[in-house]
């Protein structure tokens, strides 16, 4: 069958769904003092669907790997920033834990997928 859409592609699912969650959660009372935080942490849960989509019409497999990076990084900004609820907002470990996994496997899901578009 093969991609024939964005949707299509494994790593942008989990990461819609991851940003369903960060969305849940930031909403919680515990952001209501702190905007930018909430701010930022949806921005980078957007990032990461929206670089998937935005390489995808990029042209060429290069093209398409550099924007996957993209958001890898936006990956690693969301855990950087969970770390922040965890530390300054009293965050559950174990939702901390299953957040941050949950954004490691779409990591893990965009690097074996740069690999392929590499190989190409």
């Amino acid at each position: 069958m093969g991609i024939r859409r964005f949707e299509d592609i494994e790593a942008w699912q989990l990461a819609r769904c991851l940003t369903a969650r960060v969305y849940a959660l930031t909403e919680q009372k515990r952001f209501s003092m702190d905007s930018g935080l909430r701010d930022q942490m949806r921005r980078a849960a957007v990032s990461i669907t929206s670089n998937i989509a935005e390489g995808f019409d990029g042209g060429s497999h290069a093209e398409f790997a550099k924007f996957l990076q993209y958001a890898q990084r936006s990956c690693s900004e969301l855990q950087s920033q969970l770390y922040v609820v965890l530390d300054c907002h009293g965050m559950d470990k174990d939702v901390f834990k299953d957040i941050y996994g949950e954004i490691g496997v779409v990591r893990q899901k965009l690097g074996a997928f740069i690999k392929y578009l590499r190989t190409k």
